[in-house]
């Protein structure tokens, strides 16, 4: 494992863990009648330390707009979310925007603290399952964490979202920061949030998982 992965990861422990004010989701009211995505996320979609509208979210609207789609992008992300915090947020935000697509962003925290798997995984089963039933389709974002969290957790919560995808028949993004991690010159001052110029990759990583639905994303 690269030490500079180790290092980003556990010094994010620390500020998120350390985070009891989070970030105003920055949801997006539209008429009904206009297709809605819905992002779900913690501090790495929510643009913690960055300029509003510079974040990865942004850039996701930004190609919509580009390629001539209607849809509109509500990012509700929150600093410091874990996958309990985002399902009991999950049936509002659901009734809300009404999503035609939900991008779930979360799980990092829960590993950071060592929280159940079982309990992570359950959590966001439910919020797939939830968002299905909604008639909305998923995109998963998956994360990963160093061995020194133990090899067996480590293993086990990569694991998890690949478990997940295959189970619940949703797409998956393996490694949200795939490009990013072990890369300094791409984080903040703080060495943990991806500064403005990783951007631009993260939301590079998301478009090509959206593969799956670009066609519905484009025509609609």
């Amino acid at each position: 494992m690269n030490p500079l992965f180790r290092q980003f990861v556990v010094g994010l422990a620390s500020i998120l863990l350390a985070s009891t004010t989070p970030l105003q989701a920055q949801t997006t009211k539209t008429p009904s009648a206009t297709p809605q995505l819905l992002v779900l996320g913690d501090s790495l979609s929510a643009e913690y330390g960055l300029p509003r509208g510079s974040g990865w979210v942004g850039f996701l609207q930004n190609q919509l707009r580009k390629d001539g789609s209607v849809w509109q992008v509500a990012n509700a992300s929150i600093s410091g979310e874990t996958t309990a915090g985002g399902l009991s947020r999950l049936p509002d935000l659901l009734k809300r925007i009404k999503p035609r697509l939900v991008i779930i962003e979360l799980g990092a925290n829960d590993a950071l603290r060592g929280l159940s798997l079982s309990s992570t995984q359950k959590n966001l089963k439910e919020m797939i399952v939830m968002s299905k039933k909604s008639g909305a389709e998923v995109l998963l974002l998956g994360m990963q964490i160093p061995p020194n969290y133990g090899q067996e957790y480590t293993k086990q919560f990569a694991r998890l979202f690949v478990t997940l995808s295959q189970s619940e028949q949703v797409p998956l993004l393996p490694f949200f920061l795939e490009g990013v991690a072990t890369r300094p010159e791409l984080f903040q001052a703080d060495r943990i949030h991806p500064n403005e110029q990783a951007q631009p990759i993260l939301f590079n990583n998301v478009w090509k998982a959206l593969e799956p639905y670009r066609e519905l994303l484009i025509t609609n």
